[in-house]
């Protein structure tokens, strides 16, 4: 893990280095760039926000990105981030959702479409290839997968769980629904979730 944050730390530092225009080379540990350039620059360079689940990550992001995210309501995350320089800059949680007209609905849907989120540990980022990722959830049940989302169509737990995210520190929430309907999910939000979330959650 160490390695992959020293080799993250150096592309970032890669990345901005390309962003200032004109030729740029780097020789460093992990990465070796000769005269490289972006012929096309974007008007202003990209923010980089890195995800964390740990302190050590956290601290990272507060050090050289220009935002954090996670899928854990963590205040330690938050306190590390800006301890670490991110003070002021955005904080984004994911939150992994499957709405449908019915709890049992929304559990099928997840399986099916989502079974991931039922991995625990360091397993989303050591497993190396798609295939892996299948074979680790066909070991997972409805319930695994059940218990790390917010399913159905109960408004409540919905905001409960940005709740979470809003008052240990986190600036943003990003909800990623799972399944097919997109468009019920946004009425949904629209008419049940969001004058909820207005009054549980003070702008």
């Amino acid at each position: 893990m160490l390695v992959r944050q020293e080799m993250l730390e150096e592309a970032v530092q890669v990345i901005r280095g390309l962003w200032q225009g004109g030729y740029y080379s780097h020789r460093g540990r992990y990465y070796l760039v000769e005269n490289a350039r972006l012929y096309d620059l974007p008007p202003q360079p990209v923010p980089i926000v890195i995800a964390a689940s740990g302190p050590r990550s956290a601290a990272l992001a507060g050090r050289i990105a220009d935002g954090l995210i996670s899928t854990m309501p963590s205040r330690i995350l938050v306190q590390q981030f800006e301890a670490a320089g991110g003070r002021g800059k955005p904080i984004y949680g994911q939150i992994h959702v499957t709405w449908a007209r019915t709890e049992e609905e929304a559990r099928k849907i997840s399986v099916e479409y989502w079974p991931i989120a039922g991995l625990k540990g360091p397993l989303n980022s050591e497993l190396a290839l798609p295939r892996y990722f299948e074979q680790a959830a066909q070991m997972l049940t409805e319930e695994d997968v059940a218990q790390s989302m917010v399913l159905g169509p109960d408004p409540n737990r919905h905001v409960q769980a940005i709740k979470k995210f809003a008052d240990t520190g986190f600036t943003h929430v990003y909800l990623h629904q799972t399944g097919p309907d997109q468009e019920g999910f946004f009425q949904f939000y629209q008419r049940e979730v969001m004058p909820r979330l207005r009054s549980a959650v003070p702008s």
